[in-house]
C-alpha cells in the first residue's frame, strides 16, 4: 500500500508539473501574439534592420578605410625579404669570383625602407578627398535613414486607414443586420412589402463582401510592413491601434520661400550634390599634382650567405715540393753548366664556408639616398587626366544644380500636397456631418415606415463612404504634412504623429 500511496503521489506531482509547463507555454505564445508595434518601435526596428541603411552603413566604413589609406601615404614604408636559391652548371663562385661548374647554395637577406619627401601635395589631396568622401557618406546614411523612415510610417499609416475602414463597415453591418431583423417583423406583420426585406438582404450580402475585402487589405498591407521592416513572422505580426491626431508643428503656416530655404540647408540630397562637386574639384588638384617633380627617400640593408668555400689555403705537395723544370734557364759563368729552375709545387685547400650568423654579420651593407623624378613627357596622360577631372567637375556643377531645382520642385509639390490634403480634409469633416444628420433623417422615416429600404439603403451608403473618405482624409493629410516637416530639416525620427 505505501508503494501505491506513493506512485500516486508522484503521479499528482507530474500532472501539477505538466500543467504548469502548459500555462506558462500559453502565456509566452499569447504574450507573443498580443505584441503590437507602435510606429516608433517600427521606425527604430528598420533603422537597426533594414538592408538598404546596413549597404549605406557599409559604405560609411569604406570611406573610413579610405582615409586611414589616404593617411598611410603620409608615413614610410617598411619592407622586409629573404631569398634562398641554388645554382647549378657554370657559375661565378661568389667568394671568389672565379667561374666554376658548380653547385652551390646562396640567400640573401634584407629590408628597405622608403618614404614620399614629396609627392606634388598628392598625399595631401588624397587625404583632403578622403575626408569629403566621409562626409558624402554620411549624408547618403542620412538620407536612406529619412527615405526608410518615411516609408514605414507611410506602410503604417496605411494599415491604420484599412483597420479604420473595416471598423466602418464592421460597425455599419451590425446597424444593417439590426435593421434586418426589424425589417423581417414587420414584413411577417404586413407592415412593409417584401421587397423592403430583399433590399435589406441584398445591402448586407454587398456589405459583407466589403467586409471581406477590407480584412483583405488589412491583412495585405500588414505584409507589405512587415516585409519592409524585414519580419518575417507575418502570422503574428500586428500593429498598435493608435488613435492618430493631427499634429502640426506650424509648419503649414510657414511661407513656402523658407520652406524651401530650409530644405536647401538641411536636405541631405544637396549636400550630397555639394559633397560629390567638391570631391571632383579635389580629384582635378590630384591630378594635377603629376605635373610636379617628386622626391622620395630610400635606405637599404642587405646581407649574404652561401654554402660554398670561404677561400682556399695555399701549401708546398708534401709528396712532391719542388719541380725542377726540364730547359736550363741559364750558364754558370767559367765552368758552362746548366742552370736549371726550381719551382715549388703548391696545393690549394678549400676553407670551409664562415657559420651562418658570421657571413650574415661579414657581408651586409647599406644603401641609401634620395630620388628626384621629373615629368617631362609622358603621352599626354597626365594633361588628359586633368581634362577629364574638369569635364567630372562640370557634370557636378549640373547635377548639383538639378538637385536644387528638383528639391524646389519637390518642396513645391509637398506644400501644395499638404495644403490640398487639408481642404480634403475640412471638406470630409462638413461631409460627414451632413451624411450623418441625413443618414439619421433617412433611419427615422424607414422606422415608421414613411421611406422604403432602396432610399435607406442608399443613404447608409453614402454614410459609410463618407466615413471612410474621412479616414483616407486624415491620414493622408497626416502623411504629407510629414513630408513637408521632413523637407523643413525634422529628422524622420523626430516627426511627431
Amino acid at each position: 500500500m505505501a508503494i501505491l500511496k506513493t506512485n500516486s503521489a508522484t503521479i499528482y506531482s507530474m500532472k501539477k508539473l505538466v500543467i504548469v509547463l502548459f500555462l506558462l507555454l500559453c502565456s509566452v505564445n499569447i504574450n507573443a501574439q498580443e505584441k503590437k508595434w507602435t510606429l516608433r518601435e517600427c521606425v527604430v526596428h528598420a533603422m537597426e534592420n533594414n538592408i538598404s541603411i546596413k549597404q549605406s552603413e557599409l559604405d560609411m566604413e569604406l570611406a573610413d578605410i579610405a582615409k586611414d589609406e589616404a593617411f598611410g601615404n603620409f608615413l614610410p614604408t617598411l619592407n622586409g625579404f629573404a631569398s634562398n636559391s641554388w645554382n647549378t652548371g657554370l657559375t661565378q663562385n661568389i667568394t671568389t669570383g672565379v667561374l666554376e661548374t658548380q653547385t652551390s647554395r646562396n640567400s640573401s637577406y634584407g629590408f628597405a625602407v622608403n618614404m614620399d619627401v614629396f609627392k606634388g601635395f598628392e598625399n595631401l589631396r588624397r587625404n583632403q578627398r578622403a575626408a569629403l568622401g566621409q562626409l558624402a557618406a554620411q549624408y547618403n546614411l542620412d538620407k536612406m535613414k529619412d527615405d526608410i523612415a518615411l516609408f514605414v510610417a507611410n506602410g503604417y499609416l496605411q494599415v491604420l486607414l484599412n483597420k479604420a475602414n473595416l471598423e466602418v463597415i464592421r460597425s455599419q453591418n451590425l446597424v444593417t443586420l439590426e435593421q434586418l431583423e426589424r425589417t423581417a417583423e414587420l414584413v411577417e406583420a404586413g407592415v412593409l412589402p417584401r421587397g423592403d426585406l430583399l433590399e435589406i438582404r441584398a445591402a448586407d450580402a454587398g456589405e459583407k463582401q466589403n467586409i471581406a475585402i477590407s480584412e483583405n487589405a488589412v491583412r495585405i498591407s500588414l505584409i507589405s510592413l512587415a516585409q519592409l521592416l524585414l519580419i518575417e513572422d507575418y502570422e503574428n505580426f500586428d500593429i498598435a491601434e493608435e488613435d492618430f491626431t493631427i499634429i502640426d508643428e506650424g509648419i503649414s503656416s510657414k511661407q513656402i520661400s523658407e520652406i524651401i530655404q530650409s530644405a536647401k540647408e538641411n536636405r541631405s540630397e544637396i549636400k550630397i550634390a555639394e559633397s560629390n562637386l567638391e570631391i571632383a574639384e579635389k580629384d582635378l588638384q590630384i591630378a594635377r599634382s603629376a605635373y610636379y617633380p617628386t622626391l622620395s627617400a630610400f635606405i637599404n640593408y642587405n646581407t649574404r650567405e652561401s654554402d660554398r668555400p670561404s677561400g682556399f689555403n695555399q701549401s708546398l705537395d708534401p709528396d712532391d715540393p719542388f719541380s725542377i723544370s726540364s730547359e736550363p734557364i741559364g750558364i754558370v759563368e767559367g765552368t758552362n753548366e746548366n742552370v736549371f729552375g726550381i719551382s715549388p709545387n703548391l696545393v690549394f685547400t678549400e676553407i670551409p664556408p664562415l657559420p651562418f650568423i658570421e657571413q650574415l654579420y661579414l657581408n651586409d651593407g647599406i644603401s641609401y639616398g634620395l630620388q628626384l623624378n621629373v615629368p617631362i613627357f609622358n603621352g599626354f596622360a597626365v594633361r588628359n587626366a586633368v581634362r577629364r577631372s574638369k569635364v567630372n567637375i562640370k557634370r557636378q556643377e549640373y547635377i548639383l544644380e538639378q538637385a536644387r531645382l528638383d528639391l524646389e520642385s519637390n518642396v513645391y509639390q509637398a506644400y501644395v500636397d499638404a495644403q490640398g490634403a487639408l481642404k480634403s480634409y475640412e471638406a470630409a469633416q462638413v461631409a460627414i456631418e451632413s451624411q450623418e444628420l441625413a443618414y439619421q433623417y433617412a433611419k427615422d422615416r424607414y422606422d415608421v415606415g414613411l421611406t422604403n429600404a432602396f432610399d435607406f439603403s442608399q443613404s447608409k451608403l453614402r454614410y459609410d463612404n463618407a466615413r471612410i473618405e474621412l479616414n483616407r482624409a486624415k491620414f493622408d493629410y497626416i502623411f504629407k504634412l510629414k513630408v513637408l516637416e521632413l523637407y523643413f530639416g525634422i529628422p524622420a525620427t523626430e516627426l511627431k504623429f
